[in-house]
C-alpha cells in the first residue's frame, strides 16, 4: 500500500476569519473505501511479478533483494516466502529501508490480510488491511497470487493517519508526519517538503468548503485529490483517485 493520506496548510493571514479547515484532522481507519482496479500479483516457480505496480515488475522471490527500476520511493525489492499462505516484502532505496510488510491468506483463500510500515516520514507509519480476492490466480502458484482489492482498513498509527491544514482566500497548506506544503491557489506547482518522491502539488479552491489538489512525480499526473469539509467543520471526505494504479479512495477525517 502506499500510505498515502496528507493534507494541510499555513495560513499566512491571522487577521483573516478560520476556514473550516483550518486544525488537525485524524483519519476514521473504518471508513476508508477503495474501488476501480484491482491489485494484481503472482509468485510462480519462485518468481514473484506484480502487474498492477507502477511500472510492473518481475523478480527472484528468494528474501534477498531484487533491483526495480521507474519508482519513486524504491529501488529494490525483496520478498521472502512464509509458508503456503504468507510472504514477507522489504522496500529500499539507495540501500535505504523505505517500506515493509507482509500479507496473509485466509484457508479458504477468499480473503488477504496485510500489514505495513512506511519509514519515509519522520516517524515509521503503520497500518493493517483486508483485502477480497476477485479473481484466482493460475493453477499451482501460491495462495497470494491472483487479483484483490481492498475492502477495509483495520488498523493506522498516529503518524499515518493525522494530518494538519490552513487554508486562506488564496493560499492552502498542509503537514503530517514531517512532510508539508504550502501553495497558492494561483495554478503554480509547489514542493512537498521531505517527500523523497519529490511530489509537487497544484491547487484549486472551489469554495468555502472545496478544495481540489493535483499532485505530480517526474512531471506526471500521479492524484487528483479532493478535500471536502462538512459544513458543521467537524469532519472532512479526501477522495484519492489513484491515476497511476486506476483506483479511487475515499476516508473521513475527524477534526481533533
Amino acid at each position: 500500500m502506499r500510505i498515502m493520506i496528507a493534507a494541510l496548510l499555513l495560513a499566512p493571514a491571522a487577521s483573516l476569519a478560520a476556514s473550516s479547515f483550518d486544525g488537525t484532522w485524524k483519519a476514521r481507519v473504518g471508513s476508508m473505501k477503495v474501488t476501480g482496479k484491482p491489485d494484481v500479483f503472482v509468485l510462480a516457480d519462485g518468481i514473484y511479478s506484480c502487474a498492477s505496480c507502477d511500472p510492473a515488475y518481475k523478480i527472484k522471490a528468494d528474501g534477498t533483494d531484487q533491483k526495480v527500476t521507474g519508482h519513486d520511493y524504491y529501488d529494490s525489492v525483496a520478498v521472502k516466502v512464509v509458508d503456503a499462505h504468507s510472504l514477507q516484502f522489504q522496500y529500499k532505496r539507495a540501500g535505504k529501508l523505505t517500506g515493509d510488510g507482509a500479507i496473509t491468506v485466509s484457508a479458504d483463500g477468499s480473503t488477504l490480510s496485510g500489514k505495513f510500515t512506511d519509514y519515509n516520514g519522520a516517524k515509521p507509519a503503520a497500518g493493517s488491511y483486508i483485502e477480497t480476492r476477485v479473481a484466482a490466480g493460475p493453477a499451482g502458484a501460491h495462495a497470494a497470487s491472483g487479483s484483490w482489492l481492498q475492502s477495509s482498513m483495520s488498523e493506522g498509527n498516529d503518524a499515518l493517519t493525522t494530518s494538519t491544514y490552513a487554508m486562506t482566500d488564496d493560499h492552502f497548506s498542509w503537514s503530517g508526519n514531517g512532510q508539508s506544503y504550502e501553495a497558492k491557489f494561483d495554478g503554480k506547482e509547489y514542493p512537498v517538503k521531505g517527500d523523497p518522491g519529490h511530489t509537487r502539488v497544484t491547487l484549486k479552491r472551489i469554495d468555502a468548503h472545496t478544495v481540489e489538489e493535483t499532485d505530480r512525480r517526474g512531471g506526471k499526473v500521479t492524484d487528483q485529490i479532493r478535500l471536502a469539509t462538512a459544513k458543521d467543520g467537524k469532519s472532512l471526505e479526501l477522495t484519492d483517485k489513484d491515476l497511476a494504479h486506476g483506483q479511487t479512495v475515499t476516508i473521513t477525517f475527524d477534526k481533533q
